[in-house]
């Protein structure tokens, strides 16, 4: 080899070594691992079956209180916006006309009885003349007549007395029923006509209160088929609970009952009309105010959960990744139901046993096998069923 050219020794290396790299360039490239995600399993489980509606609020009972006669208003004789108890005194109307009405009717029911007191004794008087044929059959008669005749205006003018006592109690106006007054519609020096019914004030009882929201026939509908298909278990009408989310966004104290819904549908809106009732001792709940209902209509013993980072919310519709035969990733499109802290409820589009993906996301791409994270997958978790009422801590 000493005896070669150093240029030939140099050609032999240079054509060594592109031997070498046309070698490395045939072989195939390695191919890359498949990414890796976590998965969950579904399992179906009882689950609550929670749905929300706008609502506004509403006093159990309201009185409109009115002028029952006419007259002129003396005195307000009560605090506007407070409490008040049934047959409380709130206005005073001028009672001297009314006053004077009373003592007429009764000089009126005086002569009246005077008169039939007379036409007694006549008869008294008459009766043995009869007998012994000294009058007439006919003056006896009479007689008798003039005393029913009499006796019958005592009757009238005695009920003219009593109508003109019970309009005298009316110059005194009283609360029908106990809870907060409003404002007052007329003041001092105001006219008021019992013809005419002056509105003068509004009482409402507000402890306790209802709630009013609609459900739509759709979902009332669905409802009905759920329970009679069982997959629906749903208390009586008086055992379903109902939470408040105020309009700042905070749950109010008390949980309800569901006292009353409308059999019929409104044919302008297509929904029937539901109401709540609810405890209001520390009077937070005011009439009109809207809130958010959360109605735990009964419980769904197969219902399926999966947290809301796995589900993707688009256009077209929600749609999961879900990790098939030989980890094969697969789009499956699901229906939603209620979001339940960070859990979507599924109504539709999954089924127990299903694994679906709920990170790593991002690497994972359809028709693409995936390399499942951990020694076993999740399961779904287990949805927050609300607290009973009696294992709620004390304030």
């Amino acid at each position: 080899m000493s005896g070669f050219p150093v240029s030939a020794r140099l050609g032999a290396a240079i054509l060594a070594f592109a031997a070498a790299l046309a070698g490395c360039s045939q072989e195939t490239p390695p191919t890359p691992a498949p990414p890796e995600v976590e998965v969950l399993t579904i399992r179906a489980q009882p689950i609550p079956n929670e749905i929300v509606l706008p609502g506004r609020v509403q006093a159990v009972r309201i009185a409109e209180v009115r002028a029952r006669v006419d007259g002129i208003v003396q005195r307000r004789l009560y605090a506007e916006g407070s409490d008040v108890r049934a047959g409380q005194a709130l206005f005073a109307i001028d009672p001297r006309e009314l006053r004077a009405e009373l003592n007429a009717a009764r000089a009126a029911l005086a002569r009246a009885e005077a008169t039939a007191a007379n036409a007694q004794q006549d008869v008294d008087r008459y009766r043995p003349l009869l007998s012994d044929q000294a009058i007439s059959r006919q003056e006896y008669d009479a007689a008798v007549a003039r005393l029913g005749t009499a006796r019958a205006d005592v009757a009238q003018n005695r009920a003219q007395v009593e109508s003109a006592r019970l309009n005298l109690s009316y110059a005194t106006v009283n609360a029908p029923i106990s809870g907060r007054a409003g404002r007052a519609e007329v003041t001092e020096g105001a006219l008021v006509s019992g013809a005419s019914a002056t509105l003068m004030t509004t009482i409402e009882q507000i402890d306790p209160i209802y709630v009013n929201f609609s459900q739509s026939s759709a979902d009332l509908l669905e409802i009905r088929r759920d329970i009679a298909s069982g997959r629906l278990n749903v208390p009586p009408l008086g055992r379903v609970e109902v939470r408040l989310e105020l309009e700042d966004g905070t749950t109010y104290g008390a949980s309800g009952r569901i006292d009353f819904l409308d059999l019929a549908i409104d044919e302008e809106t297509g929904t029937a009309a539901v109401r709540a009732e609810f405890p209001n001792p520390g009077r937070q709940l005011l009439p009109g105010q809207f809130v958010r209902a959360h109605i735990f209509a009964g419980t769904r013993p197969d219902g399926i959960v999966v947290p809301q980072r796995a589900v993707k919310m688009t256009a077209q519709g929600a749609t999961v990744m879900v990790v098939g035969n030989n980890n094969i990733v697969a789009v499956r499109r699901v229906q939603p139901g209620e979001l339940r802290g960070g859990n979507w409820v599924i109504r539709s589009g999954l089924r127990p046993g299903d694994r679906v993906i709920v990170n790593g996301l991002q690497q994972a791409m359809p028709g693409q096998p995936v390399r499942i994270s951990g020694p076993r997958p999740r399961s779904a978790p287990q949805p927050r069923a609300p607290v009973p009422e009696s294992a709620e801590p004390k304030g």
